[in-house]
């Protein structure tokens, strides 16, 4: 008699893709990652966050992050069960942590120095962690709906 173990549904669906370290880099995370979130048919909603997000984390990778030579990696992660998608961005510099500065805030025509603030502002939790052997990793995570099941009647 054969028998086959019922199969779980795979709910984690993950995009990773390296990128070059440069401003036409983090423009490229950008349109990658709205392209797979809509692969995804992710809501309108988490998408928006999700590219002011990804474009905040990977200029700042491709300008402080930097290392001539070294790429930095964008990864998606989406858990279809909950809706949550996480955000992570992991580039050379493991000594440059980034910090969320709240006092001073940047000058008024400053380019530079809101990154951090819109990535919280867009994101439900945030943070970084070591990427070995020497950089880090930049994560924010947005909470989504999960996508609505049939009714049965």
């Amino acid at each position: 008699m054969n028998t086959t173990a019922p199969q779980v549904p795979s709910t984690l669906r993950t995009f990773a893709q390296l990128l070059s370290s440069t401003r036409r880099g983090a423009r490229l995370a950008r349109l990658l990652a709205t392209e797979q979130l809509g692969a995804w048919a992710v809501s309108p909603a988490v998408t928006e966050r999700a590219e002011q997000i990804v474009a905040e984390l990977a200029t700042n990778a491709a300008l402080h992050g930097r290392v001539q030579g070294r790429d930095f990696r964008l990864t998606l992660r989406l858990d279809a069960t909950t809706g949550t998608l996480r955000i992570a961005v992991s580039d050379a510099r493991g000594d440059q942590i980034p910090v969320l500065a709240t006092v001073p805030l940047p000058e008024e025509n400053a380019e530079s120095g809101r990154g951090l603030l819109l990535v919280a502002a867009f994101a439900d939790r945030w943070g970084t962690e070591p990427y070995p052997p020497v950089g880090k990793t930049v994560w924010a995570e947005i909470d989504g709906s999960p996508p609505r099941r049939p009714e049965v009647r």
